[in-house]
């Protein structure tokens, strides 16, 4: 079985790793032009929160 973990980033996106291989960097701001995925806006827009990681 694969292993999923998903760490948000503090101030930026979720990014999804599949047995340790970055998959894909999921918005939070919802300031994307590109959402789901994250385009960077983050910074630009001051987006803040807190980190975490979560195991699937």
């Amino acid at each position: 079985m694969a292993k999923i973990t998903i760490n948000a980033i503090e101030d930026g996106p979720c990014i999804i790793n599949v047995d340790g291989n970055k998959v894909a960097a999921l918005c939070r701001c919802g300031a994307s032009n590109k959402k789901p995925h994250c385009d960077g806006s983050h910074s630009k827009s001051g987006f803040k929160a807190q980190a975490s990681e979560i195991d699937v």
